[in-house]
């Protein structure tokens, strides 16, 4: 089949042409590793140069939408779809993606795949017209993926008697593998002998991540030489507590191995209209690198980690938090459950596409 995929050019501020991640690069590229000829259409709105590479058997192409304005980019993404007369457009990435891919394959008479990874209406609960056309392209599309189940059964509310959403879920890039504990301490310059409590995502406040805080103090009341490690640009509040490390922000290749330093990572998200749908690739992540997980208790990550009691907690509960982190400390390494990997979620999507196309 002829695949056009759809997307942004920088999901979770990544640039697709020069550093692959996540679904947004492995759905394309290992479909067309299945035989598939894929082409991916990417957008961008930071004044980002037109660029196109074929990599990994995936031709890619790129324009911006401050270059071009709306009504441009908008025909330029059309114009490569008429050349390329594709059997499948697949919006990836974010609200602006679906409406796009169902405005290309309602000129093309190409069939319609829309894939979500989050509850997108929870970033803009505003913006009421865009939700509009995304529930409108929810309502068009043969086939429509997301993340999980929970996020699987809010896209459905949106469609009628078509097939039911197809889970794909989320999955650690190849690169996460796990590291020899002191080695990684070493090669990330951190203490060899203290315990090492995580957390590598967005300190957000919808995701009560200040709880994480709460909690360390609680570990450091037994555990004096325990430290927490960040990454990226925590407040300073956050900066500014006794025995946080800060990282900044960790070179691709370099995050594998500050996941392999740590004894425990924390996940956090929260009862909000993102967090009752949101799958965290940093679980993936640290489950990939057989890093002990303390995570929050809702049911996207209930369903990640099979409801294993172990690694859960209440949300909200920092003494909880602190008490799970405490029971993990001095564990050693997990073998996790057999993960799904890219290759299984590219594998699910084929088989959604064939059965769509089979009707």
């Amino acid at each position: 089949m002829r695949l056009l995929f759809v997307c942004k050019r920088r999901p979770q501020q990544r640039d697709l042409i020069d550093r692959p991640y996540g679904r947004f690069h492995y759905l394309p590229t290992l479909l067309a590793g299945m035989g598939h000829d894929v082409r991916v259409v990417l957008c961008s709105h930071t004044n980002l140069p037109a660029r196109e590479c074929e990599r990994n058997g995936v031709y890619w192409s790129s324009h911006d939408l401050r270059s071009l304005g709306p009504r441009k980019l908008a025909a330029w993404a059309l114009s490569d779809a008429i050349v390329f007369q594709p059997d499948w457009i697949v919006g990836l990435s974010d609200t602006w993606y679906g409406w796009l891919s169902h405005h290309i394959a309602r000129r093309t008479g190409a069939r319609l795949a829309v894939d979500a990874y989050d509850n997108y209406e929870s970033y803009m609960p505003w913006n009421l017209p865009l939700h509009y056309f995304w529930h409108r392209a929810i309502a068009a599309a043969d086939v429509v993926t997301a993340a999980g189940p929970q996020l699987a059964a809010l896209l459905d509310r949106h469609r009628s008697k078509q097939m039911p959403a197809a889970i794909i879920p989320m999955a650690a890039d190849p690169t996460f593998v796990p590291f020899e504990r002191n080695t990684a301490r070493m090669l990330m310059e951190l203490p060899l002998e203290a315990p090492l409590i995580g957390y590598f995502g967005s300190w957000a406040g919808n995701r009560s991540t200040d709880i994480l805080l709460e909690a360390f103090r609680i570990v450091r009341e037994q555990k004096p030489a325990a430290r927490f490690v960040l990454s990226g640009r925590p407040p300073a509040h956050a900066l500014s507590e006794p025995g946080v490390l800060a990282l900044g922000y960790i070179d691709d290749e370099l995050l594998p191995i500050a996941l392999s330093a740590l004894d425990v990572a924390c996940v956090i998200t929260a009862n909000t209209s993102f967090g009752r749908y949101s799958y965290p690739a940093k679980l993936c992540e640290a489950m990939a690198c057989h890093v002990p997980i303390v995570a929050t208790a809702t049911e996207p990550v209930r369903w990640m980690l099979h409801d294993d009691e172990r690694f859960l907690v209440s949300i909200g509960d920092a003494r909880k938090i602190a008490e799970r982190i405490l029971d993990l400390l001095g564990r050693g390494r997990i073998v996790y459950p057999a993960q799904q990997t890219w290759a299984d979620s590219a594998r699910l999507f084929d088989t959604a596409l064939r059965d769509a196309s089979a009707v």
